[in-house]
């Protein structure tokens, strides 16, 4: 996995699958419900709405 950027992300998330969902997590204050794929190549995923980053566990599966 390649580093992470140097901009820190306001939340992050270690997830064990490839595919997560994010809706900013504040109910009716929160965004769009968006799936994001996380590639292989880097490790994480930010969300586009809310900069929430998701981290691929180290040895997490490929499972969705």
């Amino acid at each position: 996995m390649s580093a992470l950027p140097k901009h820190p992300a306001p939340e992050t998330q270690t997830v064990t699958k490839t595919r997560v969902a994010c809706d900013g997590g504040k109910g009716a204050l929160g965004h769009p419900r968006v799936w994001l794929s996380i590639p292989r190549e880097t490790g994480w995923v930010d969300c586009p709405y809310c900069d929430k980053r998701f981290v691929l566990a180290e040895g997490a599966g490929d499972n969705h």
